[in-house]
C-alpha cells in the first residue's frame, strides 16, 4: 500500500501546536533579497502584490527564492478576488492573504478561493508549484487543499462590528489585525496608540482569539512581539523587506561619529 503524500505546509502543525512564527512582507520585486530573508530564520515570506510593484514573473522568482528552506511563500493579492488568488497558487505559494475581509460573505468567498471543489472554487491549473516543491502532480493535489493557507486580514471598523460572524467561517487558517488600515478606516491614520484604535483592535483580537482560529498581527519591537506573544499569537511580521533593510543601515550607523 501506497503511504499517503506528506503535507508540504508546516505551519498549521506549528500553530496548532500554539507554536510563534515569525514572517516578513517582502514588497521589493527582488530574488536576492528573498533569499536572504529566507535563510534569516523567519518561518515565512508574503509577497506582496497588493502594495508593491510586484508582477507575476517576479513573484514566481521570489516564491521559488525559498526553496531549500524551512520558509513557507505565501501571496498577499490586492483584492478579494478567485482570479487574483489563483495565479500565485499555481506558481508556488502555499497561503494567501485577503485584504479587507469585513462580513461573513467576503470569508467565505476567500476560503473557497484556495481550496479544489468540491470543498471550493480553485480552478485546476498549477503547472510550475509541484516543481518548486519538487513533488509530482499527483502528489501535489493530494495534499493542495490541506496545505493552502487562507489569511485573512481584518482590518476595517465594519469587520471588527462582524468580527464574530467572520470567524465563524469554516476554513479560514489565520486572521490577522492590520491595524494601520483599522486605523485609516476611523479616520485616525498613522495614531496606532490613539485609544480608540487600541480600544478596535483588542475587540478585534478578542473575537478570534475566542473561534480558536490562530491570530496574526505585526509586532514593532521585540517587547511588543513578547507581548503579544504572550496574549496568543502565533503569527508574527517582523517588518517588511525595505523597513527590516533600513533599519540594519541606521544600527550600522550607531555609535559612528558622522
Amino acid at each position: 500500500m501506497t503511504a499517503a503524500p506528506a503535507p508540504l505546509n508546516r505551519l498549521r502543525k506549528l500553530w496548532r501546536e500554539g507554536r510563534p512564527t515569525f514572517g516578513a512582507i517582502a514588497t521589493i520585486p527582488s530574488i536576492q533579497m528573498v533569499q536572504i530573508m529566507a535563510r534569516s530564520g523567519i518561518d515565512w515570506i508574503i509577497v506582496d502584490l497588493e502594495h508593491g510593484p510586484i508582477d507575476l514573473g517576479s513573484a514566481h522568482g521570489m516564491i521559488v527564492a525559498t526553496s531549500g528552506t524551512p520558509c513557507v511563500p505565501l501571496a498577499r493579492i490586492a483584492a478579494n478576488e478567485p482570479w487574483l488568488a489563483k495565479a500565485p497558487m499555481d506558481l508556488g505559494a502555499l497561503g494567501i492573504n485577503f485584504p479587507m475581509i469585513c462580513n461573513h460573505t467576503d470569508a467565505e468567498k476567500a476560503v473557497r478561493s484556495v481550496r479544489y471543489p468540491p470543498r471550493g472554487d480553485r480552478q485546476w491549473g498549477p503547472f510550475h508549484a509541484p516543481f518548486r516543491w519538487g513533488v509530482s502532480m499527483p502528489d501535489y493535489m493530494a495534499t493542495a487543499d490541506d496545505d493552502m493557507i487562507c489569511m485573512v486580514t481584518i482590518e476595517h471598523v465594519e469587520a471588527v462590528k462582524r468580527i464574530d460572524e467572520i470567524m465563524a467561517t469554516p476554513g479560514i487558517d489565520v486572521a490577522v489585525i492590520g491595524t494601520g488600515d483599522l486605523a485609516t478606516s476611523i479616520g485616525k491614520r498613522g495614531r496606532l496608540d490613539d485609544p480608540e484604535v487600541l480600544a478596535l483592535i483588542a475587540q478585534a483580537e478578542a473575537g478570534i482569539l475566542k473561534s480558536g482560529v490562530p491570530i496574526g498581527g505585526a509586532a514593532r519591537t521585540a517587547e511588543q512581539a513578547n507581548q503579544m506573544i504572550d496574549r496568543g499569537y502565533v503569527a508574527l511580521a517582523l517588518g517588511f523587506d525595505w523597513s527590516l533593510f533600513a533599519r540594519g543601515i541606521a544600527v550600522s550607523f550607531e555609535g559612528i561619529k558622522r
